[in-house]
């Protein structure tokens, strides 16, 4: 799972005063019409910045005009870079967000949702899964706040011959999966029915989530009031503590989680679509299934990576942007950028996946049909603090501050009441909203 997506989200404090330099000193034009805009991402293998490289040089041979420099940084430093470029007045003409932090950064100012909207009308919105759009739309709905680019997807990932040879077909419910994850739990032999996040770490709220949600409780209601401590989240939270006694002790987070399906400790594991490389280079691409754990109704936990354009650009270095956005946004070169991480990567945009360089590359050929399914899962995508096509900016808050991963881990690893930890949590998000 990418570490961006992990980690937690840096409190952005800017003032709002800085917002006209914003991009303006990071894009500049010239007395020959020549317009250089700044493109920061979080692609610092030489492999990507390869691949980067030659979309900008083909971009910039198509608008000799537009210069495009690249800002490669790493992705644990990411975060903190755009607050500092912010509070400098330097923050680039283009950056690659996560959705979570894009939140963040509009609900400071930072991002020019008209442009971004644009954008997304140009490359045709009914191109994109709706779960992706969903994902980036501002808080009022009518607009959104990053162009998506790729995206990746979390489920249950299981073993097809171990379950079929105990008798077990693909877990479709949240009673499936508790049954089969007990069926094969020996903790003599250190043998465990299924890997799920217990850590206190983002994954494990994005693991919780996807219960939750299937048993239609959120964080937050379609006012933005906070409904942690609800009768819906506790049942979640109980199963969750519940299927808990199936996985491997202690505190598990992605390095556990991935290891432990990889070297047959368990059948299943609940981690996103970056376990398919894995699965590719050391197992048996036929033989993983993808499961989604189902109690009310279908809810997959999904995030898009996009492209989101500063606030305060002119209106030369705002036209460069976003015909470069647009540039990046056509099916071929969003093949491309899917591409330098096939399998992990998916794609957020329907005519990728017709592409024929996506179809027949060697890693998603050896998924079989598995790669298309999981790209439409983005049409059941739900994430907390997504309520009726409202995209609250505040639970970027609720996220960052760590609570309920908190929660979460209190009542799987310490032993918490689940009662108890539900009213305490509810109790920490109001003080902190």
């Amino acid at each position: 799972m990418k570490k961006k997506s992990l980690g937690l989200l840096v409190v952005v404090l800017v003032l709002s005063a800085i917002l006209a330099a914003c991009g303006g000193k990071s894009s500049s034009g010239s007395s020959s019409g020549e317009v250089t805009i700044e493109f920061m991402h979080s692609s610092v293998e030489k492999e990507r910045l390869d691949v980067i490289k030659k979309l900008i040089a083909d971009f910039e041979k198509e608008n000799p005009k537009i210069k495009v420099k690249q800002i490669p940084v790493e992705e644990d430093a990411f975060n903190t870079k755009v607050v500092t470029l912010a509070r400098s007045g330097k923050l680039p003409a283009v950056m690659e967000v996560s959705q979570d932090f894009a939140k963040v950064m509009d609900k400071d100012e930072l991002i020019d949702q008209d442009a971004v909207k644009d954008v997304i009308k140009s490359v045709g919105e009914d191109n994109y899964y709706e779960g992706a759009t969903n994902l980036v739309r501002s808080e009022d709905g009518d607009s959104y706040i990053a162009v998506p680019l790729s995206g990746w997807i979390q489920g249950i990932w299981y073993n097809k011959k171990a379950l079929s040879d105990a008798g077990f077909e693909e877990p479709k419910s949240w009673a499936d999966v508790e049954k089969v994850a007990k069926k094969f739990t020996n903790k003599a032999d250190k043998k465990y029915g299924i890997a799920i996040p217990t850590a206190e770490s983002t994954i494990s709220e994005q693991a919780f989530s996807q219960f939750a949600l299937s048993n239609k409780a959120n964080v937050l209601d379609k006012k933005g009031d906070i409904t942690i401590d609800t009768p819906e989240m506790k049942e979640a939270l109980q199963y969750y503590k519940d299927l808990s006694a199936y996985t491997m002790p202690g505190s598990n987070d992605v390095t556990e989680i991935k290891d432990a399906f990889m070297n047959g400790t368990v059948p299943m594991a609940m981690y996103s679509t970056y376990i398919l490389p894995s699965v590719y280079e050391e197992g048996d691409p036929s033989n993983i299934g993808f499961a989604i754990p189902e109690e009310k109704e279908k809810a997959v936990y999904g995030t898009v990576s996009g492209l989101t354009i500063s606030a305060g650009l002119d209106d030369e270095q705002k036209k460069a942007t976003k015909k470069f956005i647009e540039y990046l946004s056509e099916p071929k070169n969003m093949t491309t950028w899917v591409l330098m991480s096939p399998g992990g990567a998916q794609p957020v945009n329907k005519e990728v996946v017709e592409q024929k360089a996506y179809k027949e590359n060697e890693v998603i050929k050896s998924f079989g049909d598995l790669p298309n399914e999981i790209a439409a899962s983005f049409n059941d995508i739900q994430v907390f603090g997504l309520v009726d096509g409202k995209n609250f900016t505040k639970m970027g808050d609720i996220t960052s501050s760590g609570i309920i991963a908190q929660m979460v881990n209190n009542v799987t690893v310490g032993g918490g009441d689940v009662s108890d930890d539900l009213k305490a949590a509810q109790k920490k998000a109001e003080e902190g909203n």
